[in-house]
């Protein structure tokens, strides 16, 4: 069998599988929070907005943090797997579309949510989403795989690879340079 899934791994406790997930989820965060933050900050740097309020970064980052947990649950939904036959790419391009619209489908739901805490019709503030814009849901998902892709491929190396080759790999080897 040539398929890496990432189900597979070894039995931990409890404890290690939790300490692992909420690492996962902090690393996943700070990732997407970064990209958040980037664009934040481009966003409001095209406006010429003087002086640039800080708060707008801090939603950016609970944008990040709740993208990622859209993405482990869509992760949990639909595990990664990778054929070695076919590669990383190609394995992971067809999920990389699922997980999008995951991501897309639960901020849409998240809009409603958030329409009807602020005393607005569910289904209207739904709708209303990415500005009601067809043009601008694109370009967000566009911006949204290219957020993601990167994410997948990293994760399919280190089911491939295994984590300590990937991590060298990007990062050196730092027991070598102890010696």
């Amino acid at each position: 069998m040539n398929e890496v899934a990432s189900t597979i791994q070894p039995k931990r406790s409890f404890k290690e599988s939790l300490i692992a997930e909420v690492k996962k989820a902090m690393a996943l965060s700070i990732y997407f929070g970064t990209w958040f933050c980037a664009l934040t900050f481009l966003a409001v740097t095209s406006l010429h907005n003087h002086p640039i309020p800080l708060t707008i970064f801090g939603l950016a980052l609970v944008k990040g943090a709740l993208s990622a947990k859209f993405m482990l649950i869509g992760q949990a939904i639909f595990p990664i797997k990778v054929n070695k036959t076919y590669g990383i790419l190609r394995s992971l391009s067809v999920l990389s579309l699922i997980y999008l619209a995951i991501v897309l489908s639960l901020n849409y739901l998240e809009a409603g949510i958030e329409g009807a805490i602020h005393g607005k019709n569910f289904i209207e503030s739904m709708a209303s989403f990415g500005q009601a814009n067809p043009l601008h849901i694109l370009s967000m998902s566009i911006v949204y795989w290219l957020i993601v892709w990167p994410y997948l491929i990293f994760t399919g190396m280190q089911m491939v690879m295994g984590k300590e080759n990937v991590v060298s790999l990007l990062f050196g080897n730092r027991a070598s340079e102890n010696k």
